[in-house]
């Protein structure tokens, strides 16, 4: 596990299957396991690691990172996930989002977002940003601006068969500032289904992400992780 500010400067932070447990024993509800380096290093997630985490707990497991095909999805089910969590993949190839909600459902199917706030425009028709855009998604792990707009691409994943969002937003990941309520506000309203806000650094951050954020303001209730 690592931590880091703004998707650079990471550090080590323990072992994934002991801090799982520990996570699990605390009261969480939900684990997301993300191997933030797999598509920018070109390799799958790590299977391994995956099977050790799910048997340590007893709660819902989302995985992602380098997760590139439906097969990949099968055998992150296989090993232990409720869910799987496609970024880079997604983007890059959307249809994957409609295979894998096709073949395991939709509720097993998650589209994570890496936002930054104010990126370039680009002349993409349809998820491009524009003059009213203000955050851009950025892919293999935030090294790469795609200059897709993220609330077009939120309300795009979900039309896609996306059964919930992962919303991260890049100014304020690891700051302990709280959550961008504005990002997270925009895209809760643009999709109907649950929006996962990451980037808590408080018990105050996660109040103000459910109301200012609006991040249940049409779903059963969120999942905040604290990353």
């Amino acid at each position: 596990v690592v931590k880091g500010i703004s998707f650079v400067e990471l550090r080590d932070a323990g072992d994934p299957a002991e801090l799982a447990a520990v996570y699990d024993q605390e009261g969480g509800d939900e684990l997301v396991f993300l191997d933030i380096t797999a598509s920018s290093d070109s390799r799958d997630t790590m299977v391994n690691v995956v099977r050790r985490v799910s048997e340590e707990v007893f709660i819902p497991l989302t995985v992602g990172g380098g997760i590139r095909t439906v097969e990949d999805i099968r055998r992150m089910l296989k090993a232990g996930a409720d869910k799987v969590s496609l970024n880079t993949a997604a983007v890059n190839n959307p249809p994957l989002v409609s295979e894998g909600a096709a073949q395991f459902g939709n509720q097993c199917i998650v589209v994570a977002i890496d936002a930054k706030r104010d990126g370039p425009s680009a002349n993409d028709p349809g998820l491009a940003l524009d003059v009213s855009s203000r955050w851009e998604v950025y892919t293999r792990g935030g090294r790469t601006p795609t200059g897709i707009d993220a609330v077009k691409w939120a309300a795009r994943a979900v039309e896609l068969g996306s059964g919930e969002i992962l919303l991260t937003s890049m100014d304020e990941d690891g700051q302990k500032r709280g959550y961008d309520l504005e990002l997270t506000r925009a895209v809760s309203q643009a999709t109907p289904v649950p929006v996962i806000a990451s980037g808590a650094g408080n018990l105050d951050h996660l109040y103000d992400a459910l109301e200012s954020g609006e991040a249940d303001c049409r779903t059963r209730g969120e999942y905040l992780p604290f990353w």
